[in-house]
């Protein structure tokens, strides 16, 4: 079985998967344009967001009854990844607003409408860190805090963002998540990095902002797949949580991988020397050719075993079954190991391309900081999902749970 040849999973329509991947290729020219006006502006264009806007890449996750396309996670690896090897930015505030519209199918139908109702393309962002405090009132929650590396903020409308439920006495019941409107937040201007400057992921703000409670809902619950949906039979709202929340960076990151192979692999073909060598064009040199096939190698294990955990999430979504410690964990590491493999095929990319890899007007050196910060998120951080893998594999679970 190749990558192409990996059947449809049952939640994507198969027009609409191959419709949203083919119309990400088509803004390759527009978004590569602009890629590095991104990182000047430490935001996404505005002309890049109209452009996913008008062609529905917004709405990947979204409610088909409300305009969404409604596809699964295959699809949303597989449409972001061809964003991604253009403007790794735009890819990444992609992949965050289309993740928190996902979230939407958890809420009652009244507050999806609420949302979408107007604007069926409206935009979202969200971090799920519960960096707040809340106090618990008639109807609901006074929300205070901040929540950084808000992805999309800058372009979004409502926010979903991680809070704690709390009882009258202000007693901690459950990590939570709640839904509310940007006009009701404030951005401080904090998102000043080496890599990936053009997501503009700045910090959200609260001030003691009040949440109404249908607008908020227990992560525990939304994690053993329990949501406040009417429609309980749109199995793609009982997708496992976390594995997708780590899942879906890997989209990014898979496009980079491939934009900074496309990079090289253009230049090659313009028969580009090796200094100091008596090649005079690099494709001649066995090196050239071993380092290539090692590349692409990487790229395609990643590919993999992304795309493994994909299917495996859709396909027990489908079933309406909720996925197993190991395998919720397994998918972690997947993608953990997919961003490893990436990063590695960019280390032998930059090594057949040389020093004129790090010249500013070479894309490759853009690629490769963007890289080295998105690959280390925290849930696709190597090292603690080796670490919850083994954990789930040796049958400690009740260490490894609220993580998976």
């Amino acid at each position: 079985m190749t990558l192409t040849d990996t059947a449809a999973p049952s939640t994507s329509s198969a027009t609409e998967r191959e419709r949203l991947v083919t119309v990400a290729r088509e803004l390759a020219p527009l978004l590569r344009s602009n890629a590095a006006q991104a990182e000047t502006d430490r935001r996404v264009p505005q002309v890049n967001i109209d452009a996913l806007r008008d062609a529905g890449l917004f709405d990947i996750t979204k409610p088909a009854r409300l305009g969404g396309s409604q596809e699964g996670f295959r699809t949303f690896l597989e449409t972001v990844a061809e964003l991604g090897r253009s403007c790794a930015s735009t890819a990444w505030v992609a992949t965050l607003s289309n993740v928190t519209s996902y979230t939407l199918g958890f809420f009652p139908e009244a507050v999806q409408r609420e949302v979408m109702g107007e604007d069926p393309h409206v935009i979202t962002c969200g971090v799920v860190t519960p960096t707040a405090t809340t106090v618990r009132v008639d109807g609901g929650y006074r929300v205070t805090g901040r929540w950084g590396f808000a992805s999309a903020s800058h372009h979004a409308s409502w926010a979903n963002v991680g809070i704690p439920i709390t009882d009258e006495a202000g007693d901690v019941l459950a990590p939570g998540m709640a839904l509310i409107p940007l006009s009701d937040l404030t951005i401080d201007d904090t998102w000043y990095v080496a890599g990936m400057s053009g997501s503009g992921s700045d910090t959200l703000v609260a001030d003691d902002v009040f949440v109404p409670d249908a607008h908020v809902l227990s992560v525990q619950d939304v994690m053993q797949g329990v949501t406040a949906s009417e429609f309980q039979d749109e199995s793609l709202y009982h997708s496992a949580l976390v594995p997708v929340l780590a899942l879906v960076l890997a989209g990014p990151v898979l496009g980079m991988a491939e934009g900074a192979y496309d990079t090289v692999l253009a230049t090659l073909k313009k028969n580009k020397p090796i200094s100091y060598s008596f090649y005079e064009r690099s494709i001649d040199a066995p090196s050239t050719q071993l380092s290539m096939a090692e590349a692409r190698s990487l790229i395609d294990q990643a590919k993999l075993l992304a795309f493994r955990s994909a299917d495996e999430v859709d396909a027990a979504a489908a079933a309406g079954r909720q996925m197993s410690v190991v395998e919720r964990a397994r998918c972690r590491m997947d993608a953990a190991h997919a961003a490893k493999r990436c990063r590695e095929a960019v280390e032998v990319l930059l090594n057949v391309s040389g020093a004129g890899s790090f010249a500013q007007a070479n894309p490759l050196q853009r690629i490769w900081r963007d890289l080295e910060t998105g690959s280390r998120h925290a849930f696709i951080s190597l090292n603690i999902n080796e670490e919850i893998y083994g954990r789930a594999l040796l049958g400690i679970d009740e260490q490894v749970s609220p993580f998976v």
